[in-house]
């Protein structure tokens, strides 16, 4: 127990100074209940001075970005709100460097004290002291205390008492400022959620039938500075954008809001790439401010002759992958929004077969073995996954980018002429047909409906659908002999399609079906569930007797855009 505590209960222990326990319960309760600081606190420190008898009292505040000592509540003859003491001036600067009480029984004499207040007010401090407010994170301000209406000096009990009730207060202002940093998060939160929800509305409708461009976006924060766009042209034409705004937070998602409809409402009049890039840059040099500007790629693609017409505008090469080879072409022209009169060269291609693609520099950024994948890394990253269908290499890609260090908004366009409604091949498995070997089937085919972006809760049931079927077939159809089950996956248009084949001896389909649900007996119910979730399925024996073909099929809703 400390003296001052100790000398404090002594003289609560006498009954003269009971008030002082009662009034640090009242003030403990008065600031533990109220988040208003502007009401509690007046009232707390006009408490502390009836108490104490004292002529004035101040609570200072530390600000850390000036360093500074601001009077945030003073009560006396005297106004000394929004006063300032550097660092070091005056007895409260000591007490908070010090972490200390202070106490000062005659001013006149003590060269602690600062004369600066009292030559600006007139008022005289005779004796004086100060007590820090003390948090788990440190010292925040201090409360000072000067003369005695009886005309004594402070002493080591009022010490006591002050160190008692700076306690509570420092606690309370601590408190209403977590308070006020959460409502502030919340509110950000709110803004956040609300841009990342129009940043979504101003991404495209995916398409299927064959279309031409595949895009993701993933943000590597709450909300991106990343956009795409695409849209058909009278003509027949399609005209594509993608772009990076430099910066984050919501000023680099407003910038990117206006930057996406300016692009596309440049580039709807059909006009050359050169020209669209400077029209662009023309209207956001007059409105865009703060050294934020714009990286872009923007052009056509014609499918009746595959070619492609495209400019540059600070953004990454775009990688042209025919027959093994990959070519680069680099934008021509500076960002879009710092200087005005810039010209943009046109480049032209025809894709001959080939998939041209466009990525943010979020790709070449991501760090792989300790440096940036780079262009080159991104070449590699594009041929290893060549032979993949374009929309499971898009996501392949992804993947594999999200297992390394993502620190920038990541965007990648792909144009590649496509066959219409082509059944893509997501995954082919064989292995033996063992309980113990379908730990792995359901790894190998959680990653393949992840890579095609099923959503995650139908993902898991349909690996749990497979996973029974499996099993039936290991139990009901090798009933103990050895032998393997080969899965296919792939996707046809909107419909997921399931294939199980094994060379079991054949099935009587008519004998599989699903159980009657009133029948109290445990197992069994894998052929309910299948049931319940596929929208079809069908056993069917292979000739000869000899193994068995289960399809199921689900139809999902199309892969949107962004990644989970």
């Amino acid at each position: 127990m400390s003296t001052a505590t100790a000398s404090l209960l002594a003289r609560a222990a006498t009954g003269d100074e009971a008030r002082a326990f009662a009034l640090l319960a009242e003030l403990s309760e008065a600031l533990a209940v109220s988040l208003d600081l502007r009401q509690t606190l007046p009232l707390a420190l006009q408490r502390i001075v009836d108490y104490m008898q004292v002529e004035a009292a101040s609570l200072f505040l530390l600000d850390e970005q000036t360093d500074e000592l601001e009077c945030k509540l003073c009560v006396g003859p005297v106004e000394l709100t929004g006063a300032r003491l550097a660092r070091g001036q005056g007895v409260v600067w000591r007490s908070v460097i010090e972490k200390a009480v202070l106490v000062v029984a005659d001013a006149a004499t003590d060269p602690r004290v600062y004369r600066g207040l009292d030559a600006q007010t007139g008022f005289v401090t005779r004796s004086l002291i100060s007590a820090p407010l003390t948090t788990a994170k440190g010292v925040i301000g201090a409360i000072e205390l000067a003369n005695k209406r009886s005309g004594e000096a402070f002493d080591d009990t009022d010490a006591g008492i002050l160190r008692l009730l700076a306690a509570p207060t420092a606690l309370a202002i601590s408190n209403a400022r977590m308070a006020a940093e959460l409502v502030e998060q919340q509110r950000l939160k709110r803004e956040f959620d609300l841009a990342r929800r129009l940043q979504k509305l101003l991404l495209p409708k995916r398409r299927r039938a064959g279309f031409p461009l595949l895009a993701l976006n993933l943000p590597a924060h709450e909300i991106s500075g990343d956009f795409y766009d695409y849209f058909d042209l009278p003509d027949g034409r399609i005209g594509f954008v993608i772009g990076d705004v430099a910066g984050k937070g919501l000023d680099a998602a407003l910038l990117m809001t206006r930057a996406a409809s300016l692009l596309r409402w440049a580039g709807k009049d059909g006009i050359a790439p050169g020209e669209w890039l400077r029209r662009a840059n023309e209207e956001l040099c007059q409105t865009t401010h703060g050294g934020r500007f714009v990286c872009a790629a923007v052009g056509y693609y014609d499918r009746s002759n595959g070619l492609v017409q495209m400019a540059g505008a600070g953004f990454p090469p775009a990688l042209l992958y025919q027959s093994g080879i990959c070519n680069e072409y680099r934008s021509e022209g500076p960002p879009l929004g710092i200087v005005v009169g810039q010209e943009f060269r046109e480049t032209r291609l025809r894709l001959g077969g080939g998939s041209l693609y466009f990525f943010s520099d979020g790709v070449t950024d991501v760090r792989s073995n300790g440096g940036r994948l780079g262009q080159d890394g991104a070449r590699a990253l594009i041929e290893r996954h060549a032979a993949a269908p374009p929309e499971v290499r898009l996501r392949s890609i992804v993947s594999e980018l999200r297992q390394l260090r993502l620190v920038d908004d990541t965007t990648l366009l792909l144009l590649e002429e496509t066959q219409p409604n082509a059944a893509s091949l997501l995954l082919r498995q064989v292995f033996p047909a063992e309980p113990e070997r379908l730990r792995g089937m359901r790894a190998e085919l959680r990653l393949a409906l992840e890579r095609d972006g099923v959503a995650a809760d139908l993902r898991d049931r349909l690996v749990l659908a497979v996973d029974e079927a499996c099993c039936n077939i290991i139990r009901h159809a090798y009933a103990g002999n050895s032998g393997d089950i080969v899965l296919s996956l792939q996707r046809d248009g909107d419909v997921l399609e399931f294939e199980l084949r094994d060379d079991a001896p054949g099935v009587d389909p008519s004998r599989v079906t699903p159980r009657d649900l009133a029948e109290c007996r445990a197992g069994g119910l894998g052929v309910n569930f299948i049931d319940a979730l596929m929208d079809g399925w069908r056993l069917q024996p292979c000739a000869g007797g000899v193994g068995n073909v289960l399809w199921m099929w689900k139809r999902v809703v199309a892969p949107t855009e962004e990644l989970p």
